[in-house]
């Protein structure tokens, strides 16, 4: 148990097919020894080949050592998942997608020293229609009073999630941007509080476009015929962000990126 009161947390971008998983399962839990890590948080929305998450590489992923796992337009690619959702496992799904869908947006784990509130949140910019996220967690905070809280802002556009930090700053410990698999080199702490990066990556093949075979790709932009998305498994990379958090305040004191390949 930790009294010094920071606290070190792991986010790792999307990850990626069984190719990504695997990667994870191996290295996890040298990366979180050697930076002294407490809180493992990953986006598994792309962990299932062919796209989506299902019950098997969510357990994959728990078993690997992830603690909770955020998710963004692919969640309910795969029907398989859906009762998975409602279960008392830490998987959760956008907040701002509505009470009718399957699970909840947002997850509090007990760390025994502290609380950590993680809420997924998805954008509306070249996105599928849905509740404003910005208005959602509004409401959210007002229901909701905990110092610690990380969010997942899944979006496209960097205007919206570069938005939604700067609506966020002094309110939430960190807003971590996910969902265009690039890592962005714009970390910061916005007004000495709020960890911010537009786009934290993903855990995939740096061949690949986005963890997909390039030719997959590149004849969906030239053929106009969709094929079925194929995990690139070699030369995988590792990308995300270590947040220190005073858990005493809910202020994070510093944000660094990560990029782990052998």
């Amino acid at each position: 148990m930790r009294n010094d009161g920071f606290l070190k947390i792991l986010f790792i971008g999307d990850i990626v097919g069984s190719a990504g998983c695997k990667y994870v399962s191996r290295q996890l839990n040298n990366i979180r020894y050697e930076n002294d890590i407490q809180l493992v948080i990953a986006n598994g929305e792309n962990s299932a080949d062919g796209n989506g998450i299902t019950p098997f590489s969510a357990d994959f992923l728990f078993r690997s050592g992830v603690d909770v796992i955020t998710t963004g337009n692919h969640c309910f690619r795969r029907r398989e998942i859906f009762d998975y959702f409602n279960s008392d496992r830490p998987l959760i799904r956008p907040l701002n997608l509505g009470t009718a869908a399957p699970g909840v947006g947002f997850v509090k784990v007990d760390l025994g020293f502290c609380e950590i509130g993680v809420v997924n949140l998805m954008g509306r910019a070249f996105m599928t229609p849905i509740d404003n996220p910005f208005s959602e967690m509004e409401n959210f905070l007002k229901s909701n009073n905990l110092n610690n809280i990380v969010v997942d802002f899944h979006a496209e556009a960097s205007s919206e999630k570069k938005a939604m930090g700067f609506f966020l700053e002094e309110k939430v410990s960190a807003v971590i941007g996910t969902h265009t698999h690039v890592q962005t080199a714009d970390e910061t702490i916005l007004k000495n509080h709020t960890a911010y990066i537009t786009d934290v990556g993903m855990c995939g093949s740096k061949d690949s476009v986005l963890g997909i075979k390039p030719d997959i790709i590149i004849d969906s932009y030239t053929e106009y015929v969709f094929k079925r998305h194929e995990v690139l498994a070699d030369n995988i990379q590792l990308d995300g962000v270590i947040i220190t958090l005073d858990y005493n305040s809910g202020k994070s004191v510093d944000i660094k990126r990560i990029q782990h390949s052998l």
